[in-house]
């Protein structure tokens, strides 16, 4: 990847690892926008996105698209990650991903990436991206008892609820992947970098990646 041209580094992690937490660190020391899962939900409620939305407002003369990259700018800057692991663990998660859902987020990060560089914190950024010339992937993982333990520190929740929200959100991200882009989220073959947090600090992680990127 080069980071002098224009940019896209992509970040899959296990929940509790704190990968969305090294993916906005990664991007604020390279100056650049970050994106989440949660943060493109909000801009498809917002500007009501589907599939025939899209395609209506990409035919017209209006600046659409601008007005989504400063509504994601602006939401990006005032979510917080409390409030992220509130939604993850909030009834959005039983919510079933339609065709159309994942064809719309795939059109918003592609969009996105297109405008500028950025790092994007999601379940199918690396199948997304796969074939973009300047693309870095990654995945962050974690032991079960070091995201344990971080789950249960910031949701105030006992050692068996945290388990519990992990094995259940790793379910479903699993399917999720499976699902739309026909490999697992496990296959370390989807990845150039691979960084595991026993024993690491956040700062650690993001410290390996600049050095990888060189």
């Amino acid at each position: 990847m080069n980071k002098n041209e224009k940019f896209v580094i992509t970040i899959n992690r296990e929940l509790g690892s704190g990968g969305r937490t090294i993916g906005r660190m990664l991007a604020e020391q390279l100056g650049v926008s970050f994106y989440d899962k949660a943060l493109i939900k909000e801009l498809e409620n917002k500007f009501h996105l589907n599939t025939e939305e899209i395609e209506r407002l990409k035919g017209s003369k209006t600046q659409w698209w601008r007005e989504v990259i400063n509504a994601a700018m602006y939401m990006g800057q005032n979510m917080n990650e409390m409030w992220y692991y509130q939604r993850m663990t909030g009834e959005e998660f039983h919510l079933t991903t339609t065709d159309d859902m994942f064809k719309v987020e795939k059109e918003v990060l592609e969009n996105l990436a297109k405008e500028e560089s950025c790092v994007i914190a999601g379940r199918s950024g690396f199948y997304v991206f796969a074939n973009h010339p300047n693309h870095l992937s990654i995945l962050i993982q974690a032991p079960l008892e070091h995201r344990i333990q971080r789950i249960m520190n910031k949701q105030k929740l006992s050692h068996e609820e945290a388990e519990k929200v992990i094995k259940k959100i790793d379910g479903m991200r699993e399917t999720y992947v499976k699902k739309y882009t026909g490999t697992s989220r496990y296959d370390t073959r989807n990845y150039d970098l691979v960084i595991s947090m026993e024993g690491k600090t956040e700062q650690e992680a993001v410290d390996l990646i600049l050095q990888y990127i060189g």
